[in-house]
C-alpha cells in the first residue's frame, strides 16, 4: 500500500458475527508506531478543535470581579450558565466556530469525548460534577438544532463502541468511566429526549449499553489474580451428579473452596458496580415526571421498546436483524430492576396499589387493542378469528363491541400494512349513551395491515365508577401507531381507563401500578421468551464442562494411583492427561466464575424467580376471564414452563431453588396451571398444547413438583386425572401415558428401578433427565384413578379399549420392524439400518412397556373392571387382554427367536430393547389376576388365559428359567451376519461380540430368578404360585376340551365357536370377535351393514 501503510483485509466470522472496519474515520483504537491508516487524520481540524477547546476552558475558568473590574481565575468544573452577557457573547463567538467541528465523528471522538471523560476522572458520583449538565445547556442554547444533534449522535456512537470494544481488566475500568458520561449526558432532559426519540432504538443498539461482556482470555482479565485459588467439585455419585459439601470434604478441599467462593464474592462486587451504572441510566430513561420540556422520558422509551420488540419478534429469519441474545439477558436484567424500583416508588405515594413483589399483568391488555402484540400467537389462535367468535363475550364481559366492518376488514387478505397513514387518517364517530365524551384515548397498533391489529373502529366501553348504576357508556375509536401514543392514551384521563379499557367484572377493581409499567413488564416476558431463555440454556455449557473434566480428572488420579509400579509408561502418560485436565479447570473454574456472578447470580435467579410469578398470576387472572382467556399470548405459558426450566437446571447446584422466597406455593400454583390447561379447550395451538403436556409430565418426574401436584384442590386433581384417562385416539397419547406410568412406577411388580439392569454399566448422557429421576409414585393420584374408573363405568371402558388398542399398534410395529433388522442381518452383502428406524423402533418398545404398565395399574387399582363380570365389557376387555399378554410372550421368551437375536445384536439405538422390562410388565398384570384376586376372579381370568389359542404353558415356565427351548425356536443367531449402521454416512461394523455370536450353551436364559436386586422374594414366590396354578389348570382344561369342527368356527378369528348372529344381515362370529368389532365400528365385519343387534347363537341339534 505503500512506505509506512499496513493493510490486512483477511477476517474470519463465525455465524452471526459482523465486523466494521475503520480505515481512519476515527481515532485508531491501537495505533502502531510507524505506520499510518488509510484515511490521514483531519490534523488541521484538530489543532483548530484543541485550540477552541482550550479557549473555552479559559472562559469557563475565569470570572469578572464586577467590584474591582477585573478578571480572577476559578474552578472551570464549579461553572454556571448564569447568563452573564460578556461570557455568553465570548463563548458564542467561540462555538460560531467551534460548532461545525462537532459534527465529525473524529473530532467527538478525539476532543469532546475525551474533555468530557477527563471532567469525570475525579470520582464521586456523577451528580457531584454538574458541569456536564451546564456544557450541554450551552450546546442548546449557541449551537443550531441540527449540529447539537449531529453532535449528541456522533458522541453516543462513539461512547458505545468504547464501551463495546474496550478490554476487560480486574476493576473494569473502561466500562465503568464511559457508562459514567453515558449517565452524566442521559442525566440532561433536554438531550435525553432527543436521544430517546431520534438515537439509542433507531440509529444505534443502545441494549449494548447494558452488557457485561465476557472475557475471552481469563488472563488478560484479570482473573488469576482476582481469583488465586481455584476450585471444582471432587465427589461425585453413582449418577455422576455433584455431591453438595460432602461430609468426607477434607480440610483442604474445604479450604481451597471457601478462597474460590471468596474470590467469586470479590468478582461479584465490581460486576455489581457496573450494573449498578447500567440500572441508573434505565431509571433516567423510566422517568415519568420530566414533563417541562414536552412528553416525558418513560412514554418515549416505552413506545420505542415495544418497537424494538417488534423487530425482535418479527425477524426470527434474519439473525443479523436481531438483538443478540447475550445483549437481551443482560437488558432483561437490568430492566426489571428498574423497573421494579419505580414500581415500588408509585406504591410507596399509592398505598392502595398493588406491590411490585405481586405485580401481574391485567387481562384487558390482551382484548382491548391498546397493546400490540404484532403476529405472535394467541392462546385461542389468531387475533381474527377470535374477534369473529368472541364478539358477543367481548360485549357481556367488557364492554367492548367489534363493529363488523371492522372484523371483515382484518381479514389478512384484504389489508395492506401500506394503509397505515391513510387508516389512521380516518374521522372517528363517537356513540354515548349517557352525555358527551372527552376526547376519546386511541388504541394502539403500529401495522393496521395485521390479522391481529385488533379493535380499529371498536366501541370500548369507559368503566367509569362514579356512575355503576347507568349503563356504561361507550365510544368508537381509531388506533394509533405506535410512535404516535402519548401518556393521555397510555396512562388514561378523565375516567379513560387507558391502557386498561375493558376491564371484566372478574378484575378487582382497584390500582395496580402506572399503566405504562405494565406495559413494559409485558414486554419483559415477551422478551424472555424471544431469546433470553435459550441464552440461559446455552450458557451452562461451561458448567457441564467443568463437571465433565472434573470426572475426566477424578478417573485419571484414581487410575494413577492404580498404576502398577512395573509401568512407568502408562503412569507418564496418565500424569501428562492429569496436568492438561488441572490446566483446563483452572481456566473453565475462572471461567464459571465470571458466568456465574454476570447471568446465575442469585440476583438474578431472583429476577427469573420474580417474572415466573408475573407469569403465574397473569395466567390465573386471565383465566378468571372465562372464554376471553383464549387472547392471552402463548408466550406467558411459554415463560411460565421456560423460567420453571431455568430455575430448576440452569441456576442450580450454585444456588437453590430451596431457598427463594414462597417457592413450595409458588410451585403449587404452576402445578395448578399446568394440571387445568393441558387439556384446555379454550386454547387450539399444538406447540403450546405440547408443551404443557411435556412439562406436566417432566413435573411428575421429581418428587418436590409431584408433591406440589398433590397440594393443589382436589376438585382440580381430579379433573386432571379425568382429562389423562379420556381415550387415547385423536389426540397425542404417548405423554399422557407416560404421566400416568410416572404415577405408576415404584408400586408395579420389579418396577423400582432408575436405570434398566442391562444398562447399569453405562454411563448416563444427563442424569438430571426426568426419565433417569428415583421412582416417586403418587398414591394419592392413584386413588383418584381408582375412583374414576371404577364410578364411570363408560369411561373406564373406552380408556381401556384405547390402550390395548395402541398396545396393538405398538407392539406389531416393533415386531413389524425387528422382521426388517433380522432379513437384514440375513442377506449376504453387506447390509445397513438407518438410525432413524432404529429409533423408531426402540420407541414403539418403550411404547408397548408403557402401556402394559398403564393396564398393571389399571388391574391392580380397579381389578373389577376386567374380573366384575356384572360389567357389560368386563368380560370382554379381559378376551382383549388375555390375547394381548399371550402375543406379547410367545413373541419375547422363546429361546433364539426373533426377538432374541435382535436383542443379542444390541445395535446402536436399540440400548432400551430387552427381555426385562416388557416380560416383567406382563408378570405384574397376570400376577394380580391370577394370584392377587378372590377366588371367582382368578377363576374366570384362568378361564380365559387358558381359552385363548394362543396360550403356551412353556411361556409362562420360561419367566423363571424353565421349560427350555421352545418348539418353535429359530435358526440360532450365530449363523447370522454382521448388521451395519447409518448415522448420515457410513458407520464402523458392528463388532463380532454385539452379534451374539456366542454359543447357545454360553447364553444365560432369561430368568426372574436372576435379578435379586431388582424383584422382591415375595414377587419370586407369586410367579411361583401362578406358574402351578395355570399348570394344574391347563391340565383340567385340556381333559375337559372336546374337539371342534372347522365349520363351526369362527370365521374372523378361526379360535373359538360359532356363538352370535347379527341383525339385520345374519352373519356369525364368536362372540368376542363380534363384541371386539362393535366397539370401534357399527357396520357388519363381512357385508358392511349397520348392526341393529346381537343375538346368542348356538348350532340346531342334528337328526
Amino acid at each position: 500500500m505503500g512506505p509506512g501503510v499496513a493493510y490486512f483485509p483477511a477476517i474470519s466470522l463465525s455465524f452471526k458475527e459482523s465486523v466494521a472496519f475503520n480505515f481512519g474515520s476515527r481515532p485508531l483504537r491501537y495505533p502502531v508506531d510507524g505506520y499510518l491508516p488509510l484515511q490521514n487524520p483531519p490534523t488541521t481540524d484538530l489543532t483548530k478543535a484543541h485550540k477552541l477547546l482550550g479557549y473555552m476552558k479559559n472562559v469557563l475558568s475565569t470570572a469578572i470581579d464586577a467590584q474591582e473590574d477585573r478578571l480572577v481565575d476559578k474552578d472551570f468544573t464549579s461553572w454556571r450558565l448564569h447568563g452573564e452577557p460578556t461570557v455568553l457573547v465570548t463563548l458564542a463567538h467561540i462555538f460560531n466556530h467551534f460548532a461545525p467541528l462537532m459534527c465529525k465523528v473524529y473530532l467527538v471522538e478525539d476532543v469532546l469525548m475525551n474533555f468530557l471523560l477527563g471532567i469525570l476522572e475525579g470520582g464521586g458520583s456523577v451528580n457531584e460534577h454538574p458541569l456536564i449538565q451546564q456544557l450541554l445547556d450551552l450546546f442548546w442554547l449557541l449551537m443550531e438544532d441540527y449540529e447539537v444533534n449531529e453532535c449528541l449522535k456522533q458522541l453516543m456512537m462513539s461512547l458505545l463502541r468504547a464501551y463495546r470494544f474496550s478490554p476487560i481488566i480486574p476493576d473494569l475500568g473502561f466500562q465503568i468511566h464511559y457508562l459514567r458520561l453515558t449517565t452524566a449526558i442521559l442525566h440532561h432532559e433536554k438531550s435525553r429526549k432527543y436521544l430517546l426519540n431520534n438515537v439509542l432504538f433507531d440509529v444505534l443498539r443502545s441494549v449494548v449499553f447494558f452488557y457485561i461482556k465476557t472475557p475471552l482470555r481469563v488472563k488478560e482479565a484479570g482473573l488469576e489474580e482476582l481469583i488465586p485459588t481455584t476450585w471444582w467439585p471432587t465427589h461425585f455419585d453413582k449418577e455422576g451428579k455433584d455431591e453438595r459439601e460432602p461430609a468426607d470434604e477434607s480440610a483442604d478441599e474445604r479450604l481451597r473452596r471457601r478462597a474460590y467462593e471468596r474470590g467469586c464474592q470479590r468478582l461479584k462486587k465490581r460486576i455489581e458496580v457496573v450494573e449498578e451504572l447500567q440500572v441508573q441510566i434505565l431509571k433516567l430513561l423510566l422517568n415519568n415526571k420530566d414533563k417541562t420540556t414536552g412528553e416525558a422520558s418513560r412514554y418515549i422509551f416505552l413506545n420505542k421498546f415495544r418497537k424494538f420488540l417488534q423487530e425482535n419478534a418479527s425477524n426470527r429469519g434474519h439473525p443479523t436483524a436481531l438483538c443478540p441474545p447475550e445483549y437481551m439477558v443482560c437488558f432483561l436484567h437490568r430492566l426489571i430492576t428498574a423497573v421494579r424500583a419505580s414500581w415500588d416508588d408509585g406504591n410507596r405515594k399509592s398505598p392502595g396499589s398493588v406491590g411490585s413483589d405481586e405485580a401481574y399483568v391485567p387481562p384487558q391488555l390482551f382484548y382491548n387493542g391498546k397493546v400490540d402484540y404484532f403476529d405472535l400467537q394467541r392462546l385461542g389462535g389468531l387475533l381474527s378469528h377470535l374477534k369473529k367468535t368472541l364478539k358477543d363475550d367481548l360485549a357481556s364481559k367488557a364492554n367492548i363491541i367489534i363493529d363488523p366492518a371492522e372484523i371483515q376488514a382484518t381479514s389478512m387478505d384484504d389489508l395492506d400494512e401500506d394503509e397505515e397513514s391513510g387508516a389512521a387518517q380516518r374521522p372517528f364517530g363517537a356513540v354515548a349513551m349517557g352525555g358527551a365524551l372527552a376526547r376519546p384515548s386511541w388504541l394502539s397498533s403500529p401495522t393496521l395491515g395485521r390479522a391481529n391489529r385488533f379493535l380499529s373502529t371498536a366501541a370500548v366501553s369507559l368503566m367509569t365508577p362514579r356512575r355503576p348504576l347507568t349503563q356504561p357508556e361507550k365510544v368508537k375509536v381509531r388506533t394509533l401507531a405506535v410512535e404516535q401514543r402519548t401518556e393521555e392514551d397510555i396512562e388514561g384521563s378523565h375516567g379513560n381507563d387507558g391502557l386498561l379499557l375493558g376491564r371484566p367484572l372478574e378484575e378487582p377493581d382497584q390500582p395496580i401500578a402506572d399503566k405504562s409499567l405494565l406495559e413494559i413488564v409485558d414486554g419483559i416476558v415477551m422478551m424472555y421468551n424471544l431469546s433470553v431463555h435459550q441464552q440461559l440454556g446455552k450458557m451452562v455449557v461451561v458448567s457441564d464442562d467443568v463437571h465433565e473434566y472434573a470426572v475426566a480428572l477424578k478417573d485419571t488420579e484414581e487410575k494413577i494411583a492404580r498404576c502398577p509400579a512395573r509401568r512407568p509408561d502408562i503412569l507418564e502418560e496418565l500424569q501428562k492427561s492429569q496436568k492438561v485436565f488441572a490446566e483446563k479447570l483452572n481456566h473453565l473454574s475462572r471461567r464459571l466464575a465470571w458466568i456465574n456472578a454476570t447471568i446465575y447470580s442469585k440476583d438474578k435467579m431472583l429476577d427469573v424467580y420474580w417474572l415466573l410469578c408475573v407469569c403465574i398470576r397473569t395466567i390465573e387472572h386471565a383465566d378468571n376471564t372465562g372464554s376471553l382467556f383464549a387472547f392471552a399470548p402463548e408466550f406467558y405459558l411459554n415463560v411460565a414452563m421456560n423460567a420453571y426450566s431455568a430455575l430448576k437446571n440452569y441456576f442450580s447446584p450454585a444456588n437453590s431453588m430451596e431457598e427463594l422466597p414462597g417457592y413450595e406455593e409458588t410451585l403449587t400454583q404452576l402445578a395448578a396451571i399446568l394440571a387445568k390447561h393441558f387439556a384446555d379447550p379454550r386454547i387450539v395451538g399444538t406447540d403450546i398444547k405440547d408443551s404443557l403436556m411435556q412439562a406436566l409430565a417432566s413435573y411428575v418426574c421429581y418428587p418436590q413438583s409431584l408433591r406440589a401436584v398433590e397440594r393443589i384442590p382436589e376438585e382440580q386433581r381430579v379433573a386432571m386425572m379425568r382429562n389423562l384417562l379420556a381415550p387415547y385416539e385423536q389426540r397425542p397419547w404417548a405423554q399422557t401415558n407416560w404421566i400416568l406410568v410416572r404415577l405408576w412406577r415404584g408400586c408395579g411388580f420389579g418396577y423400582r428401578y432408575t436405570r434398566l439392569p442391562h444398562l447399569l454399566k453405562t454411563k448416563p448422557e444427563d442424569a438430571n433427565l426426568p426419565s433417569l429421576q428415583k421412582p416417586c409414585p403418587s398414591l394419592l393420584l392413584q386413588k383418584h384413578m381408582a375412583e374414576l374408573l371404577s364410578m364411570d363405568k363408560d369411561m373406564a371402558a373406552s380408556f381401556l379399549n384405547s390402550v390395548l388398542n395402541q398396545l396393538n399398534w405398538a407392539f406389531s410395529e416393533f415386531i413389524g420392524m425387528i422382521q426388517e433388522i433380522q432379513q437384514a442381518a440375513e442377506r449376504p452383502e453387506r447390509n445397513f439400518v438407518d438410525t432413524r428406524q432404529l429409533k423408531v423402533c426402540a420407541t414403539c418398545f418403550d411404547l408397548s412397556v408403557s402401556l402394559l404398565r398403564v393396564l398393571e395399574m389399571t388391574v391392580t387399582l380397579v381389578p373389577e373392571i376386567f374380573l366384575d363380570w356384572s360389567r357389560p365389557s368386563a368380560e370382554l376387555l379381559l378376551r382383549r387382554l388375555a390375547q394381548l399378554l399371550n402375543q406379547v410372550l410367545n413373541r419375547v421368551t422363546a429361546e433364539k427367536n426373533l426377538f432374541d437375536r435382535v436383542v443379542n445384536l444390541r445395535l446402536p439405538g436399540l440400548e432400551s430393547v430387552d427381555h426385562y422390562p416388557i416380560l416383567v410388565a406382563v408378570t405384574g398384570i397376570l400376577v394380580r389376576i391370577l394370584v392377587d384376586g378372590d377366588r371367582q376372579g382368578t377363576s374366570r381370568a384362568a378361564s380365559i388365559l387358558l381359552s385363548d389359542p394362543c396360550f403356551q404353558l412353556h411361556s409362562i415356565q420360561h419367566l423363571l428359567g424353565e421349560g427350555g427351548d421352545s418348539s418353535s425356536a429359530s435358526v440360532s443367531s450365530a449363523s447370522c451376519p454382521v448388521v451395519w449402521y447409518l448415522v448420515s454416512s457410513v458407520a464402523p461394523p458392528i463388532p463380532p461380540a454385539a452379534t451374539g455370536t456366542t454359543s447357545s450353551s454360553d447364553r444365560k436364559h432369561f430368568s426372574l430368578h436372576a435379578y435379586t436386586d431388582y424383584i422382591s422374594q415375595e414377587e419370586k414366590q407369586k410367579v411361583e404360585l401362578m406358574l402351578a396354578f395355570l399348570t394344574e389348570e391347563s391340565k383340567q382344561a385340556a381333559a375337559s376340551s372336546a374337539p371342534t369342527s372347522e365349520e363351526d368356527l369362527c370365521p374372523i378369528c378361526y379360535a373359538h365357536s360359532i356363538s352370535a348372529i347379527f341383525k339385520p344381515c345374519s352373519h356369525k362370529s364368536c362372540k368376542a370377535c363380534i363384541n371386539q368389532h362393535l366397539m370401534n365400528n357399527k357396520d357388519c365385519f363381512f357385508c358392511k351393514a349397520t348392526i341393529t343387534g346381537v343375538e346368542d347363537y348356538s348350532k340346531p341339534a342334528t337328526s
